[in-house]
């Protein structure tokens, strides 16, 4: 059962206080199947790039969510249907975006939760460049591989280890 992350706020003030849970800034847009999800984290590095997103996606997921940081960038897409539909097959539990994606109406019909900042039609350049499996920065709070990630309707909590209530 999917915990409610104003539930788990409201449960964990210590963890808040010393930065074991920590609430992203509400600047993502939902997107897919799945509003809730959760799982441990995957991270990428990278910008207007998404060949590395593709490798990431083409393992199995094991109910991993993705956290993709694209700097921001609102010049192209990260992630398009193609893509969502490859994380749903391979068990991927979510996709955190952390720039744009595009296909949204195929990404909304894929069985997987998406978080990003908007849709732009423009398909993201395939030069390789960028970092897996690292510490990223993103919506006010630092990520890192291994950590867990907990998305409703009120938002994303980022935590050391898969939370309770």
């Amino acid at each position: 059962m999917p915990l409610a992350t104003a539930e788990v706020c409201d449960a964990n003030a210590q963890s808040i206080t010393n930065g074991e849970l920590r609430a992203l800034h509400p600047i993502f847009k939902i997107y897919g199947r799945r509003p809730v999800f959760a799982g441990p984290i995957a991270t990428v590095k990278i910008f207007e790039d998404n060949v590395l997103v593709r490798e990431l996606l083409q393992e199995k997921g094991h109910g991993r969510v993705l956290v993709i940081d694209g700097g921001g960038s609102m010049r192209c897409a990260l992630l398009g249907g193609n893509l969502a539909q490859l994380a749903q097959n391979n068990g991927w539990a979510g996709i955190v975006v952390n720039g744009c994606i595009r296909d949204v109406d195929e990404i909304n019909g894929c069985d997987i939760g998406v978080r990003a900042l908007n849709s732009h039609p423009m398909k993201s350049n395939k030069k390789g460049v960028g970092e897996k499996h690292v510490a990223v920065a993103i919506a006010g709070a630092r990520i890192c591989d291994g950590e867990w990630l907990h998305a409703d309707s009120d938002g994303i909590l980022i935590s050391t280890t898969e939370l309770t209530v």
